[in-house]
């Protein structure tokens, strides 16, 4: 049986922002932040409209985290949830909701009382599940949302799908006025809020766990190997990345052979469709960081500032490599297919697989979608590494095919440009029409120039600014039903450009 884990991602914010008096000596407030159930309907099956088309089988599992078990990829998220599925297109639900029914932990209430107890609550968040010794551990966690009053720890089972058992608890937060992990008075602008773990070995065979949200950043501590328990003496670990309050979460770290680099995935902003939630990826050259992006940027630098109003994007949204926020590929009357186009709305919390076979890389994670209010789905998106060793988002989601190559000729073209930009908001990112003309130039609403590199890299200059790094793709456009080719491309600012062929 061959078992792969890969890094996660986390998340914590909440759909309704509730500023809550803290206690004790930090004189902080935090939001509501439950994440939301994921109020799962029957599994919708997307006929295929074309021979050649892929199926889509779409579920709804909140922060989803994965782990490959033999064929089988599972997700693992907040409320208990789990999926299952051996192609990253079509998922079965395997359970949901902290309940007696759900075959993770049918007596959640009664292993986890220490927890739920600890966290007022009665639900957990955003799960992540590794194999350690021919067992499956579950890192859990639970917050009781208005505040960073948090508990995380271990339980364990002899099968991915359970039942697992509750080992121990690791840590607390939101001890307001008493002795945190580390020995000093408990600080929400300092101190994790400890929720959200990404457990993984690094590639020297050391185990780690990222976690945290808001409050006061990402954190990093060393496990013990073989009881995947924290090494002691660490406290709350490394600071990595955030702080005072800064809506930063859902941090997964993935090792790239390729570049020979760790890289940091977070979601920046609030996790709701007004959220304004992204992916960003900054990198290291060690597991614990420090952890840079393109600019040389420390992300443990990267805060909002005190003297401002509580969760001030403002002074981090230039931080780190922005790779995908709110967009939508709008279709036009005149166009091909039904409804307005194929976008999401505040995609986040993601995790990632590499595939060592076929030296693939996955970004998995869920989102919100234009006009649709809450709700949510899974996503599945191939990454690539770009000429510069910073991992590209494919536009559109992940379906197999035999027939990879796109040449140049193929990529002489017009196409529907989405500028994400580098900025936290609400706005939804709507495509100008550019072409790729086969002098090397572009025409169009943007203009600038482009090559065609080896192995289907691509180069992008635009006169209104930026030069980007990227790669080309062919992909399946769910809106006209077709396959087309694509490219997605990083500057140096951050800043990505997702392409999509008319």
């Amino acid at each position: 049986m061959t078992i792969v884990k890969f890094k996660k991602a986390s998340l914590w914010l909440a759909l309704n922002l509730i500023l809550v008096s803290a206690c004790g000596g930090s004189g902080s407030s935090e939001p509501v932040v439950t994440p939301p159930t994921s109020g799962n309907p029957p599994p919708v099956v997307i006929p295929p409209p074309v021979t050649n088309a892929p199926t889509f089988t779409n579920v709804a599992v909140h922060d989803p985290s994965v782990v490959k078990v033999g064929s089988e990829f599972y997700i693992f998220g907040s409320h208990l949830a789990a999926a299952k599925s051996t192609d990253l297109q079509n998922w079965t639900l395997v359970a949901d909701g902290v309940n007696a029914n759900n075959k993770l932990m049918p007596n959640a209430a009664t292993e986890l009382k220490e927890t739920f107890d600890w966290a007022q609550t009665s639900t957990l968040w955003a799960a992540d599940v590794i194999e350690i010794g021919g067992k499956f551990y579950m890192y859990y966690n639970a917050c009781k949302g208005d505040s960073p009053r948090s508990a995380l720890g271990i339980a364990v089972a002899d099968a991915v799908e359970g039942p697992y058992k509750n080992q121990q608890l690791l840590l607390k937060s939101g001890m307001w006025g008493q002795a945190s992990e580390d020995g000093s008075i408990y600080d929400a602008t300092v101190h994790p809020n400890v929720v959200d773990p990404d457990v993984f070995f690094d590639k020297n065979g050391r185990l780690w766990m990222l976690y945290g949200s808001y409050s006061g950043g990402l954190f990093i501590l060393e496990l013990d190997k073989t009881t995947g328990i924290p090494l002691p003496d660490q406290g709350y670990g490394k600071h990595l990345m955030g702080g005072n309050h800064s809506r930063i979460e859902g941090g997964y770290v993935l090792y790239s052979p390729d570049s020979d680099y760790y890289y940091l995935f977070v979601s920046f902003g609030g996790l709701d469709a007004n959220g304004g939630y992204n992916i960003r990826v900054a990198r290291s050259s060690n597991p614990e960081g420090p952890y840079f992006d393109a600019l040389g940027n420390s992300m443990a630098d990267v805060k909002s500032n005190p003297a401002l109003p509580l969760f001030d994007d403002a002074s981090i949204a230039p931080y780190a490599e922005k790779l995908m926020g709110n967009f939508l590929f709008e279709r036009q009357s005149s166009e091909a297919g039904t409804g307005i186009g194929t976008g999401y709305v505040s995609p986040g919390h993601n995790s990632a697989y590499y595939n060592e076979s076929s030296g693939q890389y996955f970004l998995i994670f869920h989102t919100r979608f234009p006009q649709q209010a809450e709700l949510h789905q899974v996503r599945v998106h191939q990454m690539f590494i770009n000429k510069n060793g910073w991992p590209v988002i494919a536009p559109h989601r992940y379906a197999a095919t035999a027939d990879k190559t796109v040449t140049m000729e193929q990529v002489v073209g017009s196409y529907k440009l989405i500028e994400h930009g580098k900025d936290i908001s609400a706005e939804i990112k709507k495509p100008v029409s550019i072409n790729l003309l086969a002098n090397g130039t572009i025409s169009g609403d943007k203009t600038g120039r482009w090559v065609y590199g080896v192995n289907q890299q691509i180069s992008i200059n635009l006169d209104s600014g930026g030069s980007y790094e990227g790669v080309i793709s062919r992909q399946w456009h769910e809106t006209p039903a077709t396959w087309t080719v694509t490219f997605s491309a990083l500057s140096t600012e951050g800043k990505t450009v997702w392409g999509t062929q008319n």
